[in-house]
């Protein structure tokens, strides 16, 4: 039926309704270092201090801080792999596109080459 299990082979998780942990990069690793680090600090808060409602509000600002420290580092991690690759890309087709001629920069310049040059 229609209604009933949501559960459907492909179809994404959202998290707070906007943000596809499926398919944005990051997001997924982000989420479960933000409930890892969530779980360190309320539990580690409650353990020195006895103090249930504050060790909560703890774990709820460790949640967002681990997760958003997490998402910043590993989305500059992605844009300087990007970078990198683009790089390469470039590299790559320039090597395609000079290779063999005088331009090619592993290529061995004769006396002649040299004088016109």
């Amino acid at each position: 039926m229609a209604g009933e299990g949501d559960s459907e082979p492909g179809k994404s998780f959202k998290l707070l309704g906007f943000l596809d942990v499926q398919n944005v990069p990051c997001a997924r690793e982000s989420v479960l270092y933000g409930s890892l680090g969530s779980l360190v600090m309320g539990l580690g808060h409650f353990l020195a201090t006895s103090r249930v409602r504050r060790s909560c509000d703890v774990a709820v600002g460790g949640f967002i801080c681990t997760m958003l420290g997490y998402w910043f580092y590993c989305r500059y991690k992605l844009a300087q792999q990007r970078i990198q690759q683009r790089m390469l890309k470039e590299g790559m087709k320039n090597r395609m596109l000079f290779e063999g001629s005088y331009l090619d920069p592993g290529r061995e310049q004769t006396g002649s080459e040299r004088r016109d040059s």
